[in-house]
């Protein structure tokens, strides 16, 4: 069992980290709902040389499967923040896909007050953001953290997110769902009034079958920064960084390139 307080164990927050080469840049990937930095494997084999991949293990899953998972958003952004400011030692960039883009853009606000206050800290070179609506766009539908198992079950499997042989190991599934629920739940009630920009050049990224974050609810994000915006629409449905790894890396490499970030 590890400590309860995840902020205490700094060195947990990022797993399988990977580079080919001298480290010149870092990417910081935050993973969708209920994902854990495993999700980020099928990248390696593609990075650029001299690009770090440091993919974030949320607690609750994957190798801290046996922390409590986080009582509330503020509280996993306050705990990433503390976690991660040793990562911004070399210049970095956040990808976060889905509940992992609402992460992202909370940390970079989070780093960009700091350095106001006069905080010592390398502020991110861009924030990338992928599979999520706009934080003002409302949700369409019924939410589906409240419902019972086997409605959270159909909606992952509706969207690509478990695959159908996961279904005969019940410890695993048990434990997946956990922590679905709880991310779900926060990005279900995360919504604000009005965009808030950062400073750092933002690209989305959308999947063209995508039906759980369609392309038209991730496009508003341009108005969440007031540096340079691009926006991708790549094959694939809402777990495309995954089904699509040489594509999705491709256009994030190329991206951060043209940004000078790597």
């Amino acid at each position: 069992m590890r400590a309860s307080n995840p902020a205490q164990d700094t060195a947990g927050w990022i797993s399988a980290r990977h580079v080919a080469g001298p480290l010149r840049s870092r990417l910081i990937c935050l993973p969708h709902a209920g994902g854990g930095a495993g999700t980020f494997r099928s990248w390696r084999p593609f990075l650029p040389e001299g690009v770090e991949l440091a993919p974030v293990e949320l607690p609750g899953r994957g190798s801290r499967i046996d922390e409590p998972l986080p009582r509330s958003f503020d509280a996993l952004v306050d705990a990433l923040f503390e976690a991660l400011r040793g990562e911004f030692t070399v210049p970095y960039a956040f990808f976060g896909h889905s509940f992992g883009a609402l992460l992202g853009y909370e940390l970079t606000r989070r780093i960009e007050r700091e350095t106001g206050r006069g905080a010592d800290l390398r502020r991110p070179s861009a924030l990338l953001v992928s599979g999520s609506r706009a934080p003002h766009v409302p949700l369409e539908g019924e939410t589906v953290a409240g419902g019972d198992e086997a409605r959270l079950i159909a909606w992952l499997r509706g969207s690509g997110g478990l695959p159908d042989e996961l279904l005969g190991f019940p410890d695993f599934l048990r434990d997946l769902l956990r922590a679905v629920r709880s991310d779900v739940a926060f990005a279900e009630g995360y919504l604000l009034p009005r965009p808030t920009a950062v400073s750092c050049p933002l690209v989305a990224f959308a999947g063209a079958e995508d039906t759980v974050s369609p392309v038209a609810h991730v496009a508003p994000w341009n108005l969440y920064t007031t540096a340079e915006h691009r926006m991708h629409v790549l094959p694939g449905g809402h777990y495309f960084p995954q089904s699509h790894a040489r594509t999705t890396v491709a256009a994030v490499a190329g991206e951060l390139a043209a940004l000078s970030a790597l």
